[in-house]
């Protein structure tokens, strides 16, 4: 079972409120204990956010997806569908195109965003986050709050005085912030993708209560202390929560009504990667069970662009495409490309390649900037540009994924991606598995083996040499991660690289945290980038 089927935000708003309830109160001592109450509480909003991310630097960025007309944000109601009296709230740290965001989600009723005490330089101050989104519908039963951090902050910390919800995660408030620097990058990264537990419409059903690894996965990873987590795409699994068998851990995802509401997002992600989310921020990509409905509101895509994706919303929309979000890690760059709907039905299809030539333009374009010409980047998009699914004996027998990505690198102004591009991480496929050309061209790392059924991998044996890409190129190295090999099926994993200080090591970790395989070291040569493998 491949991954790529388709069976996939004000004080002065409050203040208005106030004054409307102004003339019922007669007693003037009440109305200055309201007003103070309410001034106190006030959080404001942050202006709501249309597009899925700031469009990068350059005339060759690719124009900015239009959304649907976005409403007001609506009036707080008395008990907001689906809120628990007390509330249940999520926090963690995420990396954006706009800096290093504090975000948190709530369904408690108050529709209010806590406090966030952090300490920049010889100073500790409380800084209230900002209000996203209110409660909107059954899918949404949420407020939605966020901040940006500096990143030469630390020590960020939720004050539990502010907190309304009866339960918080991360329990202690404790929010984790960068440990790099201006000047140094991540010593040691993550990388995890295709996590959720698959609850198709039809077709077989993965075991979520006992046979889904995800939550081994992630709390392995996060025990070995990560400084920054990335995520590949597909988080949201689970088409219909009535078929799943773990429903006695999920009260509000298990119906086929459920299917992408605020607590399937929690079943399928939060839940299983609170270890990980309470340790590392996280640069996430969207995958294509993240998709837009017909309506191009609500459903998987709504859920992502309202709480996982660069720029969040708060009316519930969702657009097919949206544009490269440029991540700074300190001296390491990372680009997310949203590949989600690029080839939809794996096929080979071309179609949309000028839209993705644009975004790899943009690449390029960011990655050639002076301050950033001597900077590794890596790519990551949840279709890899170049994951060999299966190879047979006779020249040219090889298929491999995904001809579009690959078609609009060629076709850009440098028809490759820029020499400083190190490493393109992908998933999708649920395997792992390092590509390596030996030439100018990136090594294809992918990992789609954190969660979903696995699939079968090639016989690496039989991989090597073949010529992929364009211009087709010979593989000179590939190492897939299977049971029984040749052609086995694949073993469930994540990714380790780490910062040597001039170039990356790489290994494959099984859901023990137990290397697998060889450890690889990356060149240091832009013009022959492979890997050292023993």
């Amino acid at each position: 079972m491949i991954g790529g089927d388709m069976t996939r935000r004000s004080s002065s708003t409050e203040r208005k409120n106030v004054k409307t309830m102004l003339p019922r109160i007669v007693a003037l001592a009440a109305v200055g204990v309201l007003a103070t109450a309410v001034s106190a509480g006030a959080v404001p909003d942050r202006p709501t956010a249309g597009g899925a991310g700031p469009r990068p630097p350059g005339p060759t960025a690719p124009s900015k997806p239009t959304a649907p007309p976005k409403p007001t944000v609506p009036p707080r109601p008395t008990a907001p569908p689906g809120s628990a009296p007390g509330g249940e709230a999520w926090a963690w740290t995420q990396l954006t195109s706009r800096g290093t965001q504090i975000r948190y989600v709530s369904t408690d009723t108050s529709q209010s965003c806590p406090t966030v005490r952090y300490t920049l330089g010889a100073a500790r101050n409380p800084f209230p986050m900002h209000r996203v989104s209110t409660p909107m519908g059954l899918q949404f039963p949420t407020t939605v709050c966020e901040l940006g951090v500096p990143l030469t902050a630390s020590d960020a910390v939720l004050e539990q005085s502010t907190v309304q919800a009866a339960t918080l995660h991360p329990a202690n408030g404790q929010l984790p912030l960068p440990k790099w620097t201006p000047t140094t990058r991540p010593g040691r990264i993550g990388v995890i993708g295709d996590t959720g537990c698959s609850v198709p419409k039809s077709g077989p059903v993965q075991n979520c209560a006992t046979g889904w690894p995800f939550g081994r996965i992630a709390t392995s990873l996060a025990n070995g202390n990560p400084d920054l987590v990335i995520h590949v795409g597909d988080y949201l699994y689970r088409d219909d929560p009535a078929r799943e068998n773990d429903k006695a851990a999920n009260p509000g995802c298990r119906t086929s009504a459920d299917a992408a509401r605020w607590d399937c997002v929690v079943a399928d992600f939060f839940r299983p990667a609170e270890a990980l989310l309470a340790k590392a921020p996280v640069a996430l990509t969207r995958g294509n069970h993240e998709d837009c409905n017909p309506a191009g509101q609500g459903g998987a895509g709504g859920a992502w662009f309202r709480y996982l994706a660069d720029d969040l919303r708060s009316n519930g929309s969702c657009s097919v495409f949206s544009p490269p979000a440029f991540l700074r890690a300190g001296t390491l760059n990372l680009v997310s490309v949203d590949s989600s709907s690029a080839d939809p039905n794996d096929n080979g299809s071309l179609a949309n390649r000028a839209l993705f030539t644009q975004q790899f333009n943009a690449v390029n374009q960011d990655a050639g900037q002076p301050q950033h010409a001597n900077q590794d980047y890596f790519v990551f998009t949840h279709k890899p540009l170049w994951m060999v699914k299966a190879a047979g004996s006779m020249p040219g027998a090889v298929e491999w994924a995904t001809p579009v990505l690959d078609s609009a690198v060629a076709n850009t102004s440098l028809h490759a991606l820029r020499e400083n591009v190190r490493l393109v991480l992908s998933g999708h496929i649920h395997l792992y598995q390092m590509l390596d050309f030996n030439t100018a061209r990136p090594p294809q790392l992918t990992v789609g083996s954190s969660g979903g059924p696995l699939d079968n991998g090639p016989d690496d044996t039989k991989v090597v040499g073949k010529a992929i890409g364009t211009p087709p190129q010979p593989v000179n190295q590939s190492i897939t991660q299977e049971h029984n090999p040749p052609g086995g099926i694949g073993v469930f994993g994540y990714a380790d690289l780490r910062d040597t200080g001039t170039t990356w090591t790489l290994a494959f970790r099984d859901p023990t945290g137990s290397v697998r395989g060889q450890t690889c070291t990356l060149s240091t040569s832009r013009t022959n980038k492979s890997f050292t493998c023993h």
